[in-house]
């Protein structure tokens, strides 16, 4: 599993030119499922999330978690996360878990970061999506199950 987090001043999410989700200050989360992943590594991947402190504090210093800052949360499933690039120029998307493991455990993780954040806004799994973002920093981690 992959979780590419970037801190972000405001993000939105359109489908079929309509927003369907907005935020302010917070993460913008895009979430990449492999065939090989777990509830269990959910678990592990949004106790990270929900507790990464990436927000400075008074000092300038990265200490500050999102529900330290009132921050909000925009989650997005990206199969391309798991795109293998090794063989030509067109990746090959074949690690990437299919719709019937990849729904479920997208919504898996919505609920649990919704246990800890109530106001989750989120993409539409499979959806052509457009989002808008302005990135502060830039901050962008990419948090991979394979090395925690």
């Amino acid at each position: 599993m992959k979780f590419v987090i970037q801190r972000v001043n405001h993000a939105s999410l359109s489908i079929d030119r309509k927003e369907r989700a907005h935020i302010e200050k917070g993460l913008l989360v895009f979430i990449g499922i492999s065939e090989t992943d777990t509830k269990e590594i959910a678990d592990v991947m949004v106790r990270k999330l929900t507790h990464m402190r990436i927000f400075e504090d008074e000092d300038g210093k990265t200490n500050l978690d999102l529900q330290a800052v009132s921050g909000n949360i925009l989650l997005v499933s990206q199969f391309t996360l798991y795109a293998n690039c090794k063989k030509g120029n067109r990746p090959s998307f074949t690690h990437a878990a299919k719709p019937d493991l990849a729904i479920p455990l997208y919504e898996y993780i919505i609920e649990n970061v919704r246990d800890v954040f109530p106001d989750v806004q989120t993409g539409e799994f499979g959806a052509d999506m457009k989002i808008e973002l302005l990135n502060d920093g830039p901050f962008t981690i990419v948090l991979d199950s394979e090395q925690l």
